[in-house]
């Protein structure tokens, strides 16, 4: 009988131990790759992220006052591509594409997708590349990551028959991620801080106000602080809320703004490796920017 009564004992831990690996490894990657996760050595994320940014309000009136405008559309596509280089999991190496597409003056706001290059009222094309490297810096804290890239401009011009495109000025970022899942797992809160240090030529226009030369972010700092409160009704979907605040700091350029943006999204997992995610934001206040909304989609591939 003591026999028996060991046996059921032991054979219960180990169905337990069992319970505990099989859930694990059954963790979606939404649940557990957050962006404060570093990958693997070999294991490699690509993600295609699309930005479309619609507004026919700005802050630009007299006094800073809101006015009406032509509706005005910008498409932001980015891939970014990270893969693990370190036994210990803890620095990543990547590279950053950007593709834009921009109308203005009144066209719809899926114009973007015709890249017609319309004289005075469309552009298009690659924008910047970036190489990153991620990494922690606190070998006690795991899901707290900075991941540091330097952009380099593809432009001619930032702005071209009045049509902005791109700045035309290098980039160096800085962002800090971190996470925090509460303990009964269906929640959790993810924070980041991005920094971007603007420097290059002094803005140079033409009679048009066409950039000849530079950037109007040359010499500022940028500071965009994000909070994002995500709930799993299962391991395969999540809801999630934010808010997110945009400070442009002068540092001898002449121009600052910031504004305010709340959304929400959802995120599934479509396979093992490829989740789907969708988010939408609204500009609620600002000095000196547009006051739009966003509509954003993305897929990453985790392997």
């Amino acid at each position: 009988m003591k026999k028996i009564i060991t046996l059921i004992i032991v054979l219960g831990f180990t169905y337990s131990g069992f319970s505990q690996d099989d859930s694990d490894t059954q963790k979606s990657v939404i649940q557990e790759y957050t962006p404060s996760k570093l990958l693997k050595k070999g294991q490699w994320d690509i993600k295609w992220f699309n930005n479309l940014y619609t507004e026919t309000k700005d802050l630009f009136g007299p006094n800073g006052d809101k006015q009406d405008i032509p509706r005005n559309t910008f498409f932001t596509s980015t891939i970014d591509v990270f893969t693990g280089v370190s036994e210990n999991s803890r620095f990543n190496i990547g590279l950053l594409l950007e593709f834009r597409s921009n109308v203005i003056g009144g066209r719809d706001a899926l114009d973007v997708f015709s890249f017609d290059g319309e004289a005075g009222s469309a552009r298009s094309g690659f924008t910047s590349f970036a190489p990153a490297v991620k990494f922690n810096p606190l070998r006690n804290v795991s899901n707290f990551t900075i991941q540091t890239a330097f952009h380099i401009p593809l432009v001619d011009q930032e702005t071209e028959g009045g049509v902005f495109l791109d700045q035309k000025g290098f980039i160096f970022q800085n962002r800090f991620f971190y996470d925090y899942t509460f303990p009964s797992g269906d929640w959790q809160l993810f924070t980041e801080l991005n920094t971007e240090f603007n420097f290059g030529k002094e803005q140079v226009q033409d009679a048009n106000f066409d950039t000849i030369e530079g950037s109007f972010a040359n010499n500022s700092l940028l500071l965009t602080p994000g909070l994002f409160l995500s709930y799993f009704p299962s391991q395969k979907f999540t809801i999630l809320g934010l808010v997110q605040h945009q400070q442009r700091l002068d540092l001898g350029n002449d121009f600052a703004q910031n504004f305010t943006a709340i959304g929400g999204g959802a995120k599934y997992q479509l396979t093992k490796e490829l989740n789907v995610e969708t988010l939408f934001t609204k500009f609620v206040r600002g000095e000196g920017t547009g006051l739009g909304q966003t509509f954003n989609i993305g897929l990453r591939a985790l392997f």
